[in-house]
């Protein structure tokens, strides 16, 4: 090969990794993000997971990409290695399509009509189409339409490159004579390791070997044991992917290179002791872009039904290999795991982030009902319990402030922002609900350590005041949890009678003190208690309005949110009146 002949094959391999990437890239986009997360929402039996990683890898065109996430999903406890094992036997096969997107450059035709449905015909047409799409638009969807089309058009014009660059090798002998050595398939899958294990990509190596095929020098014989060695070398990127990742992620990593060594042991003894017995009569077959497209799927298609019932030895195979020196112990501190890797993925890290944020959201109520029992019965156990449960809130809020700080840096769709925008919203006051729920507790031990005893009716109205507490909280975490703004719009009202009720108990203890029926010890912690309670009510108030303003509901938040503060609502004081008459004092 001449030296211009080599920069143009490297030109040519340049240009067709970059137009895979952007067409993955617009393909991910245009689906709003909602490709990625479906794997761990809807990958439950094992041919829900097969089918859901086979499409996702077809569509985002990477076989490395969709075992990454999973390895993801699994490292941060959002799937288990089980479900791993199905999306990633699927992404196996899922990744051939490339092949047959190649197989669209290769088509020729003869005539007028051949000129016209000829592949560089094509090419300038998606090109084209692509740039006028891509500056016209306004629109951020349709704008991914003209990247998905550029990335198909610069990918098409690689492999022209790749293959004009090649184009001559069929003659040399020396090229005829390395790919016929190729044909011992040892030789041959180990450079197809390498070779993929370069590339950091399957589907490029299957684009390059296709090119290759032209010069009319590979064979049948050569061409399977360098695609058996491709489906182990796109094990690399995976394992890669796994450093710094947990116990589990390591697990669900390994999956990849143990489904396809195994797969591919099992096809490489099926093929060649049937060669030996037999001779198949393909071995001499010279090879082209469609037979090499159809060998690929041919071979992943069988290795995916080899594995397909084997799905539980694969899961003992890992856990034996990846052992869990640790072992399990016992730790009420909750592991917060937040995929780095997933920051790529707006989607899957807003996903994550929201399944933390309710964990979160439920272990800050859970504190404030713990610390109410304390003022009934009070224990040392009960008051350590509420302060571990107060640290641990505090982990949440410092690992997902960080973690969407990293975030808000990433362009996202306008419904992933509003989503980020409310957990960064509601983050700190789930934080100071549960701070409250401490000082709550730390109340309950100052009146049992000192004797401290409330008359009848303080106690009473106590009990009230919890109620209530105990009812905003509920509402305030399902209209949170399940994105209801039905139960945050009576938030407001009910967080207005507590104030109310505070109001009305601050002045009842004064009178009781005045008139020598409590003490002014027990006047300052009765007071601390129904300032806590009242803060709590707050902080759920905020919460709701959040909900609200950026449900883009038809509340008409803004609007809604003004007339809540005027009280002047009919629809608030129906529920204001409503909880009157059951909290009461």
């Amino acid at each position: 090969m001449s030296v211009s002949e080599i920069i143009a094959l490297v030109s040519g391999i340049a240009l067709f990794l970059f137009g895979m990437s952007l067409m993955g890239d617009g393909l991910k986009k245009l689906s709003g993000g909602k490709l990625e997360p479906i794997l761990y929402k809807l990958s439950g039996t094992k041919l829900k997971g097969i089918l859901l990683g086979t499409g996702v890898t077809a569509a985002i065109q990477s076989s490395s990409a969709t075992a990454v996430m999973a390895v993801g999903f699994v490292n941060s406890g959002m799937m288990k290695v089980k479900q791993a094992i199905n999306v990633i036997i699927g992404a196996i096969l899922g990744t051939s399509i490339t092949g047959w997107i190649i197989c669209l450059s290769y088509i020729k035709g003869g005539g007028v009509i051949g000129e016209i449905a000829s592949t560089a015909t094509l090419t300038g047409i998606v090109a084209v189409s692509g740039v006028l799409i891509r500056m016209i638009s306004k629109k951020q969807s349709t704008k991914q339409i003209g990247n998905i089309l550029m990335g198909f058009a610069v990918l098409m014009f690689g492999l022209s490159t790749m293959s004009g660059a090649v184009g001559g090798l069929g003659d040399e002998p020396w090229f005829t004579s390395a790919f016929t050595s190729l044909s011992n398939p040892f030789l041959g899958i180990l450079i197809g390791i390498l070779f993929t294990a370069l590339l950091q990509s399957a589907s490029a190596a299957v684009g390059i070997l296709q090119a290759l095929s032209v010069t009319g020098a590979i064979a049948f014989s050569e061409a399977v044991p360098l695609l058996m060695g491709i489906c182990i070398g796109a094990a690399v990127p995976v394992m890669l992917s796994a450093i710094g990742a947990g116990v589990e992620g390591k697990r669900a990593a390994a999956v990849y290179p143990v489904a396809n060594i195994f797969g591919v042991f099992v096809c490489a003894v099926i093929y060649y002791t049937l060669d030996a017995f037999i001779e198949i009569p393909l071995d001499n077959m010279v090879m082209n872009p469609f037979s090499t497209a159809i060998v690929n799927t041919v071979l992943r298609l069988a290795m995916v039904i080899i594995l397909f019932p084997l799905t539980g030895v694969i899961e003992k195979v890992v856990t034996a290999i990846i052992k869990d020196k640790k072992g399990k112990q016992p730790d009420e501190k909750p592991e917060i795991i937040l995929e780095d890797r997933f920051i790529a993925h707006p989607a899957l890290a807003i996903e994550q982030t929201e399944i933390y944020i309710k964990q979160m959201a439920g272990l800050a109520k859970e504190g404030i009902t713990e610390a109410f029992t304390l003022f009934e019965n009070y224990t040392d156990e009960g008051f350590d319990r509420v302060k571990r449960m107060e640290d641990n809130v505090d982990s949440y809020e410092d690992s997902l402030g960080t973690y969407m700080m990293k975030l808000t840096g990433r362009e996202m769709m306008a419904d992933q922002s509003k989503k980020i925008s409310l957990f960064l919203h509601t983050l700190t006051d789930f934080e100071r609900i549960s701070d409250h729920s401490l000082n709550l507790a730390q109340s309950a031990r100052e009146l049992y350590e000192k004797g401290i005893h409330f008359s009848d009716s303080a106690r009473e109205e106590l009990k009230v005041m919890f109620k209530a507490v105990d009812a905003v909280l509920n509402l305030t975490t399902q209209s949170f949890t399940e994105a209801d703004t039905v139960s945050a719009a009576r938030v407001e009202p009910l967080e207005e009678l507590i104030d109310d009720l505070a109001d009305n108990m601050k002045h009842n203890h004064i009178d009781r003190l005045q008139r020598g029926v409590c003490t002014l010890n027990q006047g300052f912690v009765f007071n601390d208690i129904v300032t806590n309670c009242e803060r709590v009510s707050d902080h759920c108030s905020n919460i709701a309005l959040d909900i609200i303003e950026l449900s883009g509901s038809e509340l008409h938040p803004h609007e809604y949110s003004h007339n809540l503060m005027k009280q002047d609502s009919e629809e608030f004081h129906e529920i204001y009146d409503e909880y009157s008459r059951v909290f009461k004092i």
